[in-house]
């Protein structure tokens, strides 16, 4: 799935053995903190795909302009900020650039190198007259200072003596109209980079308006408003020159470039070395002339410290991230550095992302408008609430900022409560097409989730108690207005209608299984929660009924409603229909669709693919890992073998879930298989737009595909439990873990399971059913037996008996055959 001669394997580094200069490298090779991102582009600073510097939060908003326009529609958009850009540091040899489309290069790598957070590039260019030049440069955005990045370039010209120049900039690139990268539309115009939904909205109306700039020695400041979001940004960036040959430096200011141009008469064999400190800060109110003043503060306080400190303290901060966050599989390099790079992409994208959400695509490119989804509390979470606990607790504190403008939304569409956003940057929703967007409700469950397993795993109650509960609290109201109920007293049902489930392939349904599922959780979640702090913190209890209005009476409404909740099944098919009416759908062929229609999003319109059984991301198996002990063994298998043949996995979402469910029920190879897609959707370039930054949630699914899937673990109702399914190949597998305040070590082997706690209270879990403990002085061996049956192939629909509709008729499947412009339908029997 990736080319090794080009990318050897190696555990703890990316390493790129040929010049490259296209999207999925800057991807690949972008570093950043959660708050501020520099993707890939080489200091040169020409011909890139995306010349991107993204920060998380800084986005433009305008007036979204419906065709036909209706009533609550989202009315403004949003769209991540490509903010100036510090990366450039140009070097000429006798007044030539370097050019790599001409230039002889030599010995050129360049490496991610995931223990110190360091992108570094070496090469040599041999010039047209025979001069032999060694170039090295690093890159850093520092985990410890949020708002730091450091570059640095040595240039030793070998064999003779030369004039050397570099050039080091700060470039504000919507002087030249490059606002989101790519080629801009007519003046004035906003819309989408091609025909694909999933990439950013571009601008070519000025975005940045200059504010405050200057040069004070090697100290250049650039700052600016953002047009009608009236968000401000400013950059600060000093220079250290390091050399034994004589030079000269010359300065340039203008609003939208800074210039720092050193001169010097370079001797063979001695090197020049230039340092760039660069500082960047944003604000949603403060103006643009106090954040320069920011700037400057953290840049004094980062060279008082010095530059080497800067790299050591990230050498030692990944070494603690490491520590408790790596996952290790014996025996496999190839598969272990990739694990580590999507792990180390987490920490990139939401280490300091600091009470600001977690963009899908980080802070590693503008792809999907650089917007927050529920992907951050069902893929994400995660990783965050069993290894670094406090950056879980920040991404929580955003949705619980995201209240106010929620529960505006939720009155808009008549319902009490909170209903947040599908997507979103500012708290608003801004998605234009509410089908697939605003009618995901689910997402006030997945939200309630990620808090209710957050404060399982960690004990923080006091964040639940303070700020967490509103979050229960409101979006249980919503689900109480949204739903109804249907029947008699005695034996009546409560259904939620006229949703969209995570599956965007199927929109606007009735009793979507996992909506329904998810909010029975979140009713009875709030329900309890409430209880528990009235009971023992009254006081807490008063300041919930004080923010939110509490009425005594409502614990008891959601549990009513929970208990009563419709969960559709089918009796004749024996598995749980997707939602109300799913199977009276005809089923897509999938198995005859030809790739170059895949993904099925770009070439067939919505009402095509409603029209079919057919998914783009496993709806009804995701509620079954979620809500796993809900469900029996056998309707998990039967649920599986039904939707797996109708998963396109045209969304990087579904790979990960299928691989967890897959190992659960037997099918190992199939796992396996499912999770190594996921683990190479970009270093593969697999779904073909990793050039628009990192799957985010696919890399947070990767890790839960490791430690839910094949090492079995999960936390139902708070109990820690382990059922593994190691694949055969893997001689081992361990991994850390945070449980309620200790630090555990979790070692698997086919035979074996180890447990050690490191530091904290002794651990009580369970493996398959029987409860062991663990402590510092004690280690848990479990002894393991067979795993249970594996079942061989791929599961193929209907291959179950009874493959029919409730009425009894037979499933027959019905594939679009584009012969033209228009599909044309052929049915046949299954």
């Amino acid at each position: 799935m990736i080319d090794r001669d080009r990318f050897p394997a190696d555990p703890w580094r990316l390493t790129e053995t040929r010049y490259s200069q296209d999207g999925v490298s800057e991807t690949l090779f972008a570093v950043g903190n959660g708050y501020l991102g520099l993707r890939g582009n080489h200091i040169e600073g020409r011909g890139a795909h995306e010349h991107g510097t993204f920060i998380n939060g800084l986005h433009e908003t305008w007036p979204i302009r419906h065709a036909e326009q209706a009533y609550g529609f989202a009315e403004v958009g949003q769209t991540i900020v490509n903010a100036p850009d510090a990366k450039i540091m140009r070097v000429y040899v006798d007044d030539e650039p370097i050019s790599f489309d001409e230039a002889e290069v030599r010995e050129y790598t360049r490496t991610l190198d995931m223990r110190t957070g360091v992108l570094s590039r070496s090469f040599v260019w041999e010039t047209p007259s025979g001069k032999r030049i060694r170039i090295r440069d690093e890159r850093m955005v520092s985990f410890e200072e949020r708002h730091l990045a450091i570059l640095k370039v040595e240039v030793t010209v070998e064999n003779a003596d030369a004039p050397v120049t570099i050039s080091c900039q700060l470039l504000n690139r919507q002087d030249g109209g490059d606002v989101y990268g790519g080629t801009p539309p007519a003046a004035g115009q906003k819309q989408k980079a091609g025909f694909d939904p999933r990439k950013t909205e571009k601008i070519t109306d000025r975005v940045l308006e200059p504010v405050e700039y200057w040069q004070d020695g090697l100290r250049s400041a650039l700052s600016y408003q953002v047009a009608d979001s009236e968000m401000t940004v400013a950059l600060v960036a000093d220079h250290v020159i390091a050399t034994d040959n004589e030079y000269s430096a010359r300065i340039l200011i203008e609003p939208d470039i800074a210039k720092n141009v050193f001169r010097v008469q370079a001797k063979a064999g001695i090197p020049i070395t230039i340092t760039k400190l660069v500082s960047y800060h944003t604000s949603r109110g403060v103006p643009a002339r106090e954040l320069v003043d920011r700037c400057r503060r953290s840049l004094d306080r980062a060279e008082v410290e010095g530059v080497e400190a800067q790299f050591e303290r990230q050498r030692e901060w990944l070494t603690a991230f490491w520590e408790r966050s790596d996952v290790v599989i014996e025996g496999h390099d190839h598969l272990q550095q990739a694990v580590r790079w999507c792990l180390f992409q987490l920490a990139q994208a939401s280490a300091r992302a600091d009470g600001t959400g977690v963009p899908a695509k980080g802070v590693s490119g503008s792809g999907y408008s650089g917007h927050y989804f529920w992907d951050t509390e069902i893929y994400v979470l995660p990783f965050l609430t069993y290894t670094s606990p406090q950056w879980a607790r920040n991404a929580l504190r955003a949705r619980v900022l995201m209240l106010p403008a929620a529960r505006r939304r939720a009155s808009q569409l008549n319902e009490a409560g909170a209903l947040f956003p599908w997507r979103t940057i500012n708290g608003e929703e801004a998605s234009a097409y509410y089908a697939a967007g605003t009618a995901q409700y689910h997402i006030n469950a997945d939200v309630s989730f990620a808090l209710g397993k957050y404060v399982r795993a960690t004990g923080d109650d006091d964040f639940l108690r303070h700020e967490g509960v509103d979050i229960a609290v409101e979006t249980a109201r919503l689900w109480a207005t949204l739903g109804f109920w249907r029947g008699s007293n005695g034996d009546a049902t409560f259904h939620i209608h006229g949703v969209t489930g995570p599956d965007e392939y199927t929109t606007v349904v009735n009793d979507n299984l996992f909506t329904n599922v998810m909010a029975r959780y979140n009713l009875r979640y709030a329900a309890r929660v409430v209880r528990e702090i009235e009971q023992d913190d009254p006081k807490a209890y008063a300041g919930i009924v004080e923010r939110t209005g509490l009425d005594a009476g409502e614990p008891d409404a959601w549990d009513r409603a929970a208990e009563a909740m419709f969960i559709p099944f089918s009796e004749s098919l024996g598995i749980h229909p997707q939602d109300a009416m799913f199977l009276e759908r005809e089923v897509w062929d999938l198995e005859h669709t030809p790739d170059d229609q895949r993904p099925l999003l770009l070439h067939f319109h919505p009402l095509v693919i409603y029209r079919f059984q057919v998914l783009k991301q496993a709806d009804v198996v995701l509620a079954l890992f979620l809500q796993g002990n809900h469900f029996t063994a056998e309707e998990k298998r039967a649920d599986f073998e039904y939707y797996d043949p109708l998963t396109t996995g045209d969304s990087t979402l579904s790979a990960v879930v299928q691989s967890v469910l897959a190992a659960e029920v037997g099918y190992q190879d199939l796992a396996r298989e499912y999770f190594e897609h996921s683990l190479f959707v970009d270093l593969g370039d697999l779904h073909g737009n990793a050039s628009d930054g990192v799957h985010v949630a696919s890399a947070g699914g990767v890790w839960t595909a490791l430690v839910s899937g094949f090492g079995g673990m999960r936390d139902h109702a708070g109990e820690l439990s382990f059922d593994p399914r190691l694949p055969t190949d893997w001689p081992s597998m361990s991994y850390a873990l945070q449980w309620q305040g200790s630090s555990l070590r979790v070692n698997l082997r086919r035979d074996e399971l180890r447990v050690r706690v490191h530091a904290g209270d002794p651990v009580t879990f369970t493996v398959r059913g029987a409860e062991y403990w663990a402590s510092e002085g004690t280690e848990a061996v479990v002894p393991l037996a067979d795993q249970g049956p594996v079942l061989p192939g791929r599961p193929r629909l209907g291959q179950f008996e009874g493959a029919r509709r409730e009425d009894g008729t037979r499933i027959s499947a019905s594939v679009p055959v584009v012969t033209s412009a228009m599909p044309v339908i052929a049915t046949f029997e299954d």
